[in-house]
């Protein structure tokens, strides 16, 4: 069975988060890590990769108990034939795949559709159905009342010539009645006490179950509510995001930029790893694409039973075959990157790309893993949209792209790059101390803008210290963003957290916790804190439960302060007076 490791979480040098779980397949010799920036998209694409593995092999195993089936020596060559036949044709389809690479995407619109990624799903918990009512109880069925006759005494030859006799046996007869009689009208009454017992228990027992279920119902209502709140807050970050990335934000465009090459799918041997920057100065892209080494493409051509021997023939490719796979393959995946990053962009805010292709791959002579840069390429959008990719050669293609590469680039002899990324979040800023300046009874709802956020930055590195995580303040923009990044490494609770600062001093309205989700969300973030002098208005609240958001008013600021051994106060009056309600202004 194909086993799946655990969900691991890095970021990009660029603050992009990435997600990346390992596939694996012992009885196959198959392995593979799937990445993305997307937590649900990698984890669904490794439970298909983990059930396609399992199928593969389950067809293994079925042959192989086929064979131990099959009592005649004759079909049981007949059977493993066929698993060599099986296992050819496995073979050449994973053969066959390297080979139409670039026709792979020609097919298919890589274009993000941003409305498929709305989960539009309705509410999966049933409603609670109606309880059964309690069974009707039974009427009672009273006996038939004792008659004066079934009670008449009968007298014997002796009580004819003894009044005294007849007295006393008619006496008895009629007190014999008499406690019949009342003994059935008691058994009446207990009956009917019993009946109308029965009767207000069935009542009760309506009534608890009718409550009950309308507690069940509110409560279904209640979490319906919640899920499709939810689900609409997840739609209009979706909204949020593809509405940056069509004004053009430079990191929208980097993101949306990722989720094409993420959602692109290739054969199990490529990595599918990269780094990539926009420089919104040139609208150039900037990718380093982690590609595939000759070790890693499959190489089994056919596979062959040899009856005699009772066991199973491989036959591989050639070297010189296999260099002209590895060579084709490559060059099929810079084309394919290059149409799909160039086909996708609808607001065509790329006008070129620029890709380096990296392959980690170990040193015969050394041992040691190396990661050389293999070719690289830069294309004009232009020039690129005018080629029929559909009948290229990709070499040739590449070529007349002025790519550069090694002459046999089976070799792995390393090229320069013909752009290097920068590996520098331009977002962060150097910090400075805030704290140790603070004098006592400080009213920080009055302190400058970059302090307090430099102030919020230092709070967050101290309480985060202890899981050795890092605070990155960064630099004022008008696309809204962040004013500081969590890194923490913590593998259970930790990841990337978005802080936006806020010196107010009037309430903090609903629209700026909204707007922090959605930077949360295009940020890939793990966590979003919003940090004020001021107050929550309910709605703010209201728009934060159930989702990982974390608000933190004047109070909370000012014990986070005192536990770290600072004494400062908030007086938003004083800081009205003084002016410092007004917008922060840009810092760049």
């Amino acid at each position: 069975m194909s086993e799946i490791g655990q969900l691991t979480q890095t970021y990009t040098k660029s603050g992009l988060p990435r997600f990346a779980v390992e596939v694996a397949h012992g009885e196959l010799h198959k392995y593979q890590v799937i990445k993305g920036d997307s937590q649900q998209v990698v984890w669904t694409r490794a439970l298909a990769k983990a059930a396609e593995w399992d199928s593969m092999w389950q067809r293994r195993i079925d042959a192989e108990e086929r064979k131990l089936l099959r009592a005649l020596a004759a079909q049981e060559v007949a059977d493993n034939r066929q698993t060599a036949f099986e296992r050819t044709a496995e073979a050449r389809a994973e053969i066959d795949a390297l080979g139409s690479i670039l026709q792979t995407a020609l097919e298919a619109n890589c274009t993000v559709d941003w409305e498929a990624l709305k989960d539009r799903s309705s509410f999966p918990v049933p409603r609670p159905e109606s309880p059964k009512p309690p069974a009707e109880p039974v009427k009672p069925q009273p006996h038939p009342e004792p008659t004066q006759e079934a009670f008449n005494p009968k007298f014997g030859v002796l009580d004819y010539f003894s009044a005294t006799r007849r007295q006393t046996r008619q006496g008895a007869a009629a007190a014999a009645f008499a406690a019949a009689h009342a003994e059935w009208e008691q058994s009446i009454r207990d009956q009917e006490a019993a009946y109308a017992a029965a009767v207000e228990a069935r009542a009760a027992a309506e009534r608890a179950n009718a409550e009950q279920h309308a507690r069940e119902i509110e409560e279904w209502e209640r979490q319906k509510q919640q899920y499709c709140a939810q689900q609409h807050a997840e739609h209009i970050a979706i909204d949020e995001r593809a509405e940056r990335y069509r004004t053009g934000i430079p990191r929208a465009i980097e993101s949306y930029c990722c989720r094409v090459l993420d959602t692109s799918e290739y054969p199990d041997c490529f990595p599918q790893e990269y780094e990539l920057e926009y420089l919104p100065s040139s609208r150039m892209l900037v990718i380093d694409y982690q590609l595939p080494s000759p070790q890693d493409l499959p190489t089994v051509v056919e596979v062959s039973y040899i009856a005699s021997r009772d066991e199973f023939r491989e036959k591989t490719v050639s070297e010189r075959q296999l260099s002209q796979i590895y060579e084709s393959v490559l060059y099929q995946t810079v084309l394919r990157t290059l149409h799909e990053l160039f086909e996708s962009d609808t607001i065509q805010a790329i006008e070129a790309v620029n890709i380096n292709g990296w392959v980690q791959s170990v040193d015969p002579s050394t041992g040691k893993s190396e990661d050389s840069c293999v070719l690289s390429v830069r294309a004009m959008r232009t020039e690129f949209l005018q080629m029929d990719l559909a009948h290229v050669d990709p070499k040739a293609c590449f070529k007349k792209l002025r790519g550069v590469s090694a002459s046999r680039i089976h070799s792995l002899t390393p090229v320069a790059p013909l752009l290097t990324m920068s590996r520098e979040d331009k977002r962060f800023t150097t910090s400075y101390e805030v704290a140790a300046r603070l004098s006592e009874g400080e009213n920080i709802a009055a302190m400058d803008w970059e302090d307090f956020e430099h102030l919020i930055r230092e709070l967050f590195e101290k309480e985060f210290a202890v899981r050795g995580a890092e605070v990155r303040v960064t630099q004022a923009s008008r696309d809204g963003g962040v004013d500081a990044v969590i890194f923490d490494p913590d593998p259970l609770h930790g990841g990337k957290t978005v802080v936006q600062a806020k010196r107010y001093t009037n309430t903090v309205s609903v629209s700026a916790v909204r707007d922090l989700y959605g930077t949360m969300m295009n940020e890939g973030a793990n966590k979003g804190i919003l940090v004020t002098t001021a107050e929550y208005g309910p709605d703010a609240y209201d728009f934060a439960t159930g989702k990982p958001l974390v608000l933190l008013n004047g109070g909370n600021l000012l014990h986070l302060l005192a536990k770290h051994g600072h004494v400062a106060r908030i007086d938003l009056k004083e800081a009205k007076l003084l002016g410092a309600d007004q917008d922060r202004p840009p810092r760049g």
